[in-house]
C-alpha cells in the first residue's frame, strides 16, 4: 500500500545550528562580530571615550553658570526633538513622547531657574 504523502525531510540533530556549511559558519561569525561591535563594546572603545568634549569631563575650569547654560540648551533641544518626533507617532506612542517632552521641559525650567539664581562672576 502506498502512502498519499512523501516522507518528511530528515531533521538535523540541532535545527538551530548555523554551522550547516562553511559559508554559513563564516556568515554567523561575521554576524557575531557585528553584534559584538554594537552591543558589547570592547575595552579599547572605552578608552577612546576620553576624546569626548572636554566640558563633560571633570574640569574645574567650567563654572556653574556655563554648565547650567549648556544643560538648559541641551534640554531645550531634547524637548524640541521629542515634540517633532511625537508629531509622526500614532496616538498611544504620541502620548508617551509628549509626556517625556513635558518632563524634559520641566527639567529645563528648573535649570533655567537655577541659572537665574547664579550670581555672575564680574
Amino acid at each position: 500500500m502506498k502512502k498519499p504523502t512523501p516522507n518528511p525531510p530528515e531533521i538535523p540533530t540541532d535545527p538551530t545550528s548555523p554551522y550547516t556549511s562553511i559559508d554559513s559558519r563564516k556568515l554567523h561569525e561575521a554576524a557575531e562580530r557585528a553584534l559584538d561591535h554594537y552591543l558589547n563594546p570592547a575595552a579599547g572603545i572605552m578608552a577612546t571615550s576620553l576624546d569626548a568634549e572636554p566640558m563633560y569631563l571633570p574640569n574645574p575650569v567650567y563654572d556653574t553658570e556655563s554648565l547650567l547654560a549648556n544643560a538648559s540648551e541641551n534640554l531645550g533641544s531634547a524637548s524640541e526633538m521629542l515634540n517633532n518626533f511625537a508629531a509622526v507617532l500614532d496616538a498611544g506612542h504620541r502620548r508617551t513622547a509628549l509626556g517625556i517632552a513635558q518632563l524634559v521641559a520641566l527639567g529645563e525650567a528648573a535649570v533655567n531657574q537655577a541659572l537665574d539664581n547664579v550670581e555672575p562672576k564680574g
